[in-house]
């Protein structure tokens, strides 16, 4: 028992310097000096040893910043990020439209920027047709057809006007005056007809005996019951 508390006193007097050193030391050493814990010994991932001082590695300026296409290494302590260009760019050196390699399509390099091509105002309008209105967006343009035109296959045709609808002779009158009237008419056209089979003309004879029997019929009707019914009712 006591050989045993002494192997267990004399590993925690050896290792105890050890754990101590490695919580004491700055973030960015590995291991420190025991008498100078700013001393650095070794530096963690992403830091370089230079005169017991761990500095950071700028990854960006080395092969150790990989990013992908159309963005940027961002340098950060012991490490690196990677960020997006500017829209106005195809690969690029750092952030904003002033630092890109090309610029995208819809932009133009003014001055030291990329800056969105208004090709609205160019000389040649993007738009097709003479009935098209063109719209300025950002790195673009659309193409609106104008007021009273529709688009139909690709191209802007005018809109058909909804066809007026002309009213009929009687279109305003309550239906039950109608009625009366077209009796009254057909009352009439019988009258003169009558006349004519008076003078002995066959023709206007049988005219007249058809168009007796016609306005009889609809009388005898259900509609004509329907309808005699609510005009002697009066309403």
């Amino acid at each position: 028992m006591v050989l045993w508390k002494l192997l267990v006193a004399f590993w925690l007097g050896s290792a105890w310097p050890s754990l101590a050193q490695r919580h004491s030391c700055p973030d960015a050493c590995g291991t420190c000096s025991l008498q100078d814990k700013s001393q650095c010994l070794e530096c963690a991932a992403g830091w370089t040893l230079y005169h017991n001082t761990c500095i950071d590695i700028d990854e960006c300026g080395t092969e150790l910043g990989q990013c992908p296409p159309n963005s940027y290494c961002f340098n950060t302590e012991g490490s690196y990020k990677c960020r997006d260009c500017d829209r106005s760019c195809v690969g690029c050196m750092g952030s904003g439209p002033a630092r890109c390699r090309r610029c995208a399509a819809g932009y133009r390099l003014t001055g030291p920027k990329c800056l969105d091509v208004d090709e609205c105002g160019e000389t040649t309008l993007p738009c097709p047709g003479l009935e098209e209105i063109c719209t300025n967006v950002e790195g673009s343009f659309l193409c609106d057809c104008a007021d009273g035109f529709i688009r139909k296959k690709n191209a802007c045709v005018r809109k058909q006007q909804p066809s007026v609808h002309e009213k009929g002779l009687f279109e305003d009158i309550p239906e039950d005056e109608v009625a009366v009237l077209q009796q009254m008419v057909f009352g009439v056209v019988l009258c003169a007809l009558a006349t004519l089979a008076a003078k002995g003309d066959m023709v206007f004879t049988s005219i007249f005996m058809g168009g007796v029997a016609a306005m009889a019929g609809y009388w005898l009707s259900e509609r004509g019951d329907r309808f005699l019914d609510r005009f002697l009712k009066g309403s």
